[in-house]
């Protein structure tokens, strides 16, 4: 083979090997034309899209008449009676214990009738009157008897159930006047000659001390039913 052909052959296999320099080039610049829509994408996906506002739910006009005196509240349609006594007409004497109707400390008379304001929405209640722990005294000065009894008979210690024994004592001495029978009444036909201690407490169980004042809670309950208060 002649010197000529040689020289022809080592340079064309020089152009058809590339160097490891560009080799190593070509590759670096393979990979960060790969790697950048991924970056990019997993910028997009780590920047959140801003949430929109949230909408302001509607209110509704509700009157009432509580203790007496005409409001007009502007609540929402979930918002509940206990609630709207609370955060809306700013009578905070009546309380938010469990808030699942299982204490009683947020115990109201809507119509004559006690109930649990936190297991009631307002809107429920347009046009009633409801008489809270505020309304229960005939006027600024005077306790109401069942008031006067619980202080004498220490039937409280940190008061925080008081608002709602005191409501639901009051209808409680109503009902019997008017002759409802309790699930311990021996004749449901016939109101019970007096209310007995059975019977306060049965149709007190729904209130909930856990102080543990209830025997002073009976007698004090027991004592205005009686008259000796």
């Amino acid at each position: 083979m002649s010197p000529d052909n040689t020289h022809s052959n080592d340079v064309s296999d020089a152009a058809q090997k590339p160097s490891r320099r560009r080799f190593l080039r070509s590759a670096a610049a393979a990979a960060a034309v790969t790697a950048a829509p991924l970056a990019h994408a997993q910028q997009q996906a780590a920047t959140p899209a801003a949430a929109p506002p949230p909408a302001t739910a509607p209110t509704l006009p509700v009157k009432l008449t509580i203790n007496g005196h005409p409001y007009e509240l502007q609540v929402e349609a979930r918002t509940t009676l206990l609630d709207a006594l609370r955060e809306y007409a700013e009578l905070t004497g009546t309380k938010k214990g469990c808030d699942r109707g299982q204490c009683g400390a947020c115990t109201v008379i809507v119509s004559g009738r006690r109930i649990n304001s936190c297991l009631t929405l307002a809107v429920m209640h347009d046009g009633e009157a409801i008489t809270t722990v505020e309304g229960l005294a005939p006027d600024g000065d005077t306790l109401a008897p069942i008031q006067k009894a619980f202080i004498e008979k220490d039937a409280f210690q940190c008061g925080y159930c008081t608002p709602g024994q005191l409501c639901s004592a009051t209808a409680l001495i109503a009902e019997y006047r008017a002759g409802d029978a309790s699930a311990v009444t021996a004749d449901v036909r016939f109101r019970p000659a007096q209310l007995s201690d059975d019977e306060i407490r049965e149709r007190m169980s729904g209130n909930i001390c856990r102080c543990g004042a209830y025997p002073n809670i009976v007698a004090a309950v027991k004592a205005v039913a009686s008259g000796n208060a």
